[in-house]
């Protein structure tokens, strides 16, 4: 089984392998990408509405909230899976992307 410990203050991409690894050994793997993003989609939604509590915002009072601490990891390991069947190496594409940026005129 894969060790989480194993990928503290790894690179990207042993994030991205360990997410690999664990969605095989806990029996995701076999979900397609749309199956996958509606996921995300849900667990971004987790995410906004831990951080619209944080921030003090005003919401529901009878919904639950998420921690906004795992609310976010579930984010980050959903797209790790998802660049992973899609065969996105993404520390390479956030490298480049940024390279794009810099050459950009931000106002």
């Amino acid at each position: 089984m894969a060790g989480v410990d194993d990928t503290q203050g790894a690179a990207l991409a042993a994030y991205q392998q360990y997410v690999k690894q664990v969605m095989s050994e806990r029996g995701f793997d076999d979900e397609r990408v749309s199956q996958k993003f509606m996921l995300l989609l849900e667990e971004a939604g987790d995410f906004a509405q831990a951080a619209r509590q944080k921030a003090n915002l005003a919401q529901a009072t009878d919904a639950p909230v998420e921690d906004l601490n795992d609310a976010a990891a579930d984010v980050f390991a959903i797209l790790l899976d998802i660049c992973n069947q899609l065969g996105i190496d993404l520390e390479r594409a956030f490298i480049v992307r940024e390279h794009k940026n810099q050459n950009r005129t931000w106002e």
